[in-house]
C-alpha cells in the first residue's frame, strides 16, 4: 500500500501540474520529490521512531519548495495521518512526546506555507493530525494494559506453581519424619516387646505422640489449600527454637542427638525460620531411615548475615538407592529451600567416616 500510494502521489503530480503545483514548481522537481515523502513509512518496523518523523521533515521541507503540493496531494495527508499515529503509538514516551511536537511543527509550516490558507486552518489542520497521533497513544496504553494483565496472570501462576512445590515439600518433610519415627519405634516395641514391657509401652507412646504430631502438621499444611479470608486457626509453622523438641522426639529412638548453637541467637526471617527447622528435620530423617548411626550433632551457627546449619552422624553414609544420596527427593527438597534463600547446600561423606549436611541460609536485614 505504501509503494501503490507512493505511485499514485507521483501520478498525481505528474497528471494534475496545474492543480497541485504552484506556479514556476518544475515537474522534473516535484514528482519525483512526493514520493520521498510516503516512502519512509516502508521502515517504520525497523526505525519506529525515525521513519513516522522523516515522513514529517520531509514534507515540511518540501512545503517549503512548493506550499501548495503538500497540501493539495490526497496521499500525502493520508501519510502524514499515518506517521502521526505511529508516532503516538511509540513506548517510549520521551520519543512519543517529541514525535508530537515535530508533527504538530510540521503541521503548522506546511500550513503557513500553503498559498490558500485561513487563519482556522492552524488550529483544524495540526488539530486533526494531533488526533491521529493521541489515537496511536490510546492504542498503546490499551496494549500496556493488556501486556501488564497477562505479566500479572502469569506471575499469579508462578506464585501459585511455588506455592503448590512448596506444600509438597512441606508434606514430604512432615509424612516422612513422623511415618520413619513411627517405624523405628514400632521397630523397636516388636523387638522388645516379650522381655521388656516398659521400654516397648514408652516406644508405642512415642508412636502415638508422633501420630498426633502428623496429624496436626497435616492439618496446618492442608489449611493453606483453604479459601483467602478463611478463619485461621492453625498452629504457627516450627522454626530453630522447636528444634529441641524435635530432637526429644528422636531420642526417643535408638539414635542420640546433640544440638550446640555458636553465636547469638536472634530472630531470623520467618521463611529462613521455617526452612532451617525443616532441613535439620529432613536430614535427621534421613539418617534416622538410611544410615544406621546411633550419634547425630546438630550445629547452628549465627554469623553476622547468615545461618549455618550442620547436621553431622556417624553412620555409613549414602548408599544406592538411598535418600540419603543425591538421587533423593529429601535431598532435593533440602536442596530447593537453601536456594529459595539464595542459599548453599552441601551434602556428602565425612572424610573420617560418617555423614554431613551443610547450609548457609542468608538472614539480610528485611529479608522475608
Amino acid at each position: 500500500l505504501i509503494v501503490i500510494g507512493a505511485v499514485e502521489s507521483a501520478l498525481e503530480a505528474a497528471l494534475h501540474q496545474d492543480a497541485v503545483l504552484e506556479p514556476g514548481t518544475t515537474a522534473w522537481v516535484a514528482v519525483p520529490a512526493v514520493p520521498c515523502v510516503v516512502l519512509p513509512l516502508l521502515a517504520r518496523r525497523r526505525f519506529p521512531f525515525a521513519a513516522p518523523l522523516a515522513v514529517w521533515l520531509i514534507a515540511a521541507g518540501l512545503s517549503s519548495i512548493d506550499g501548495k503540493l503538500v497540501t493539495s496531494v490526497g496521499v500525502l495527508f493520508a501519510a502524514g495521518m499515518a506517521a502521526a499515529f505511529l508516532l503516538g503509538n511509540l513506548e517510549d514516551a520521551v520519543e512519543g512526546r517529541i514525535g508530537l511536537v515535530v508533527t504538530l511543527g510540521a503541521a503548522a509550516i506546511i500550513t503557513y506555507n500553503d498559498p490558500g490558507h485561513g487563519a482556522g486552518q492552524f488550529l483544524v489542520t495540526p488539530g486533526l493530525f494531533a488526533i491521529a497521533w493521541l489515537a496511536g497513544f490510546a492504542l498503546r496504553e490499551r496494549s500496556d494494559q493488556a501486556a501488564s494483565s497477562e505479566a500479572r496472570a502469569l506471575e499469579a501462576e508462578r506464585e501459585l506453581l511455588a506455592e503448590r512445590v512448596r506444600i509438597a515439600r512441606e508434606l514430604h518433610d512432615v509424612v516422612a519424619h513422623h511415618v520413619s519415627m513411627m517405624g523405628v519405634q514400632a521397630g523397636a516395641a516388636r523387638i522388645v516387646i516379650d522381655r521388656d514391657p516398659g521400654e516397648a509401652k514408652k516406644a508405642l507412646s512415642a508412636i502415638e505422640t508422633s501420630s498426633r504430631q502428623a496429624v496436626a502438621e497435616l492439618h496446618r499444611l492442608l489449611g493453606l489449600l483453604r479459601q483467602r479470608g478463611d478463619e485461621d486457626d492453625l498452629a504457627p509453622q516450627p522454626g530453630v527454637e522447636q528444634l529441641g523438641q524435635l530432637v526429644a522426639s528422636i531420642n526417643d529412638t535408638q539414635l542420640a542427638v546433640d544440638v550446640t548453637v555458636e553465636g547469638e541467637p536472634r530472630p531470623l526471617p520467618q521463611m529462613v525460620d521455617v526452612s532451617a527447622y525443616r532441613i535439620v528435620q529432613e536430614a535427621l530423617t534421613n539418617t534416622l531411615k538410611h544410615a544406621g548411626a546411633s550419634h547425630a550433632a546438630v550445629h547452628l551457627r549465627y554469623w553476622p548475615d547468615e545461618l549455618e546449619v550442620e547436621v553431622v552422624d556417624d553412620g555409613r553414609g549414602p548408599h544406592n538407592g538411598s535418600a540419603h544420596g543425591d538421587g533423593g527427593l529429601g535431598l532435593i527438597g533440602m536442596r530447593e529451600r537453601a536456594a529459595l534463600h539464595g542459599g548453599r547446600l552441601s551434602a556428602g561423606a565425612e572424610p573420617a567416616g560418617g555423614y554431613a549436611v551443610r547450609v548457609r541460609l542468608p538472614t539480610p536485614d528485611g529479608a522475608l
